[in-house]
């Protein structure tokens, strides 16, 4: 059984999902996992070292996540997670750069959709692909939140996660 609950932070009331195995879910205010599923039920003591790991982060206080995760996806939608939590703490990277570092360097446009699946943003920081060219692309809590994100991580222009 899936039981969520919603915790307030700088971009917004965040929908936090989980279980007894662990965390399931990051959602922004805005967009698809912004809502919790109708079986799902409300449990306010529910992924409680999340929100506590999440709120430090939020305050400064924390760089990198101690979670046990529970994504969900394709072998290779989860091998994109699994690159993307690689990248360190300010630092950014390109999509290109995520396919090569799967094996898959032809696979661009493929990871640039396992990306934009990512169901536990922040933790896994997703936030941190940006385009080649060092544009700000696609995000799913927004192109305001992405920014918001890098700048709270001190995100210095060329600094590569790889």
């Amino acid at each position: 059984m899936m039981l969520y609950r919603y915790m307030d932070s700088p971009l917004g009331q965040l929908l936090i999902a989980g279980d007894t195995t662990g965390l399931h879910l990051v959602g922004f205010p805005k967009g698809e996992s912004a809502t919790p599923a109708a079986d799902w039920v409300r449990d306010e003591d529910i992924c409680s070292e999340a929100v506590t790991q999440l709120t430090q982060y939020f305050a400064g206080q924390r760089q990198s996540f101690s979670l046990t995760l529970c994504p969900t996806g394709t072998e290779f939608q989860v091998a994109v997670l699994q690159a993307l939590q690689q990248i360190p703490f300010g630092a950014t990277c390109s999509y290109t750069d995520i396919a090569q570092a799967i094996g898959r360097p032809k696979a661009v446009r493929a990871v640039g959709a396992a990306n934009g699946r990512n169901p536990l943003p922040i933790i896994i920081p997703c936030h941190r692909v940006i385009g080649s060219n060092g544009s700000l692309t696609g995000f799913g809590g927004g192109l305001p939140a992405k920014q918001w994100l890098l700048t709270h991580e001190g995100r210095q222009a060329g600094s590569a996660g790889f």
